[in-house]
């Protein structure tokens, strides 16, 4: 699906976005999700999501995974 945000595709990313899209990746699908390749302009910016999502996702030992993953599906 054609989005009309302007992303860098992954085949030409290069540089620091490259690697970032590498951190990124789905490793399911082995595709950088559309949700984190809108910041591909904005290299920091993909970094700083990247980081918010791993401190929230493995940040805590109060909630198991599963319930982590329902609370962000109902939130987003």
């Amino acid at each position: 699906m054609a989005a009309w945000i302007h992303t860098v595709p992954e085949e030409e990313a290069d540089g620091k976005l490259a690697e970032l899209y590498d951190l990124t990746r789905d490793p399911s699908s082995g595709r950088v999700d559309n949700i984190m390749s809108i910041h591909s302009l904005h290299p920091e910016g993909l970094n700083a999501h990247n980081e918010l999502y791993e401190a929230v996702m493995t940040g805590t030992a109060t909630l198991r995974k599963v319930e982590r993953e329902m609370i962000a599906l109902v939130t987003s």
